[in-house]
């Protein structure tokens, strides 16, 4: 039975104009206004996109959604990955990478421990699994590429972003909270929130998001190497995937574990510009615009998946999925602060590390500014780039790992 809408699904450019119109409503949104700040341009845009398609403006399933799964996904990773030159992001952020794969560990254990509390009540629950500790290492660009590479319906995905929103909205709220609570401030060095104590709240963090994605001169130089670069790494990492997964068995654990890893094309991805990244530092460290376009991208995808939201999914699955999501920053968080105590790292050291872990970059240098902690901004968006990495990494393996258990 074909859909009743009123854009039908095969409406290309009016279902393209309703997508990328709400990826920049969301945007615009985000950094105008502190109450959308707060909620983020993600979730504006997701919850814009489910109420269309619930009251039927547009189709839950459609050739044009299956376009942004299959293209602007891949393309959208290597994009944000032009800065993540490995040695630049130990030397200049050295401690602040250390407690951030803390915590990345600590995410990991939780997904595990999750996974055994919970497995008997969700069903394939090692898929998001391997998805959540792609994102809470690295952020919403995990998730899109664990979303892709573990196959899973679009509805459930959809009822996990909700919960991992909502779980994240709380988190965030209690790290924040976090510095003013006085068990916190007797036990864990301060010396930012200390400095800054006389000072009043700085006006950018009224407009967090506008801060941080600030204007830069960008020249059609580097669209052009934004976009075509993108396009060739992607090319080169699925043709290298699908051959590595053709060629290597699946006989026993090891070697389908192996499979998993090496026939991944968003591990190659990945790979592949962090290595070009790390060598050829000048060439794309200079590039101005891969970020903002990259960032772009992900918003597109954030609408995609909001369309297959039905209400009742939500209200019948994201409760169990939420429940999963908290364990896993439950964890993040008591591991990552009993080890920063352990280690004497500063308390403005451990949350900004624990934000790029469960919402990357972005979010950990709004943070970063909300607060005054400036020295923090640059190391928080290294440390959250570095997310991007070893998140695909992490998430893979688990994901492999639990299915297998």
């Amino acid at each position: 039975m074909v859909e009743s809408t009123l854009i039908s699904p095969d409406n290309t450019w009016a279902l393209w104009a309703i997508l990328t119109g709400i990826a920049a409503l969301s945007i615009y949104l985000e950094q105008t206004y502190p109450w959308a700040s707060k909620v983020t341009g993600a979730i504006i845009g997701l919850v814009i996109a489910m109420a269309l398609a619930n009251f039927k403006i547009i189709p839950t399933d459609t050739p044009t959604y299956d376009m942004v799964w299959d293209y602007v996904v891949p393309l959208a990773l290597p994009m944000l990955l032009f800065s993540a030159n490995i040695k630049k992001i130990w030397k200049e952020s050295g401690r602040i990478v250390v407690i951030f794969i803390i915590g990345g560990i600590g995410t990991a254990l939780g997904a595990i421990l999750g996974f055994f509390i919970l497995r008997n009540h969700i069903p394939e629950l090692y898929k998001m699994a391997g998805m959540m500790t792609g994102s809470y290492i690295g952020g919403g660009v995990n998730f899109v590429a664990m979303a892709d590479n573990f196959v899973i319906s679009k509805e459930l995905i959809s009822a996990l972003v909700v919960a991992d929103n909502l779980n994240m909205a709380l988190y965030f709220f209690v790290l924040i909270s976090i510095p003013s609570i006085p068990f916190f401030k007797k036990n864990f060095n301060h010396p930012l929130i200390d400095e800054l104590e006389r000072v009043g709240e700085d006006e950018e963090a009224k407009t967090r998001a506008a801060a941080y994605w600030d204007k830069k001169e960008i020249s059609l130089k580097d669209i052009a190497f934004t976009i075509g670069i993108s396009f060739i790494i992607v090319a080169i990492s699925d043709t290298l995937a699908e051959f590595l997964g053709s060629v290597i068995p699946t006989n026993n654990f090891g070697l389908s574990l192996l499979n998993g890893l090496l026939g991944n094309k968003y591990l190659i991805i990945t790979t592949l510009t962090m290595i070009l990244a790390t060598y050829l530092p000048n060439f794309f460290g200079n590039i101005n615009g891969a970020q903002e376009i990259g960032t772009f991208l992900i918003y597109i995808f954030f609408v995609v998946i909001g369309v297959p939201a039905s209400i009742h999914l939500i209200i019948t699955k994201s409760p169990l999925l939420l429940l999963y999501c908290a364990i896993i920053v439950i964890i993040n968080m008591l591991f990552i602060l009993f080890i920063g105590k352990l280690f004497k790292f500063n308390l403005e050291e451990i949350l900004i590390a624990s934000n790029s872990n469960i919402g990357g970059p972005t979010t950990a240098a709004a943070m970063a500014i909300a607060k005054g902690w400036t020295p923090l901004v640059l190391p928080a968006i290294l440390a959250g780039t570095l997310g991007y990495i070893i998140g695909n990494y992490f998430g893979i393996f688990i994901g492999n790992l639990l299915s297998i258990l």
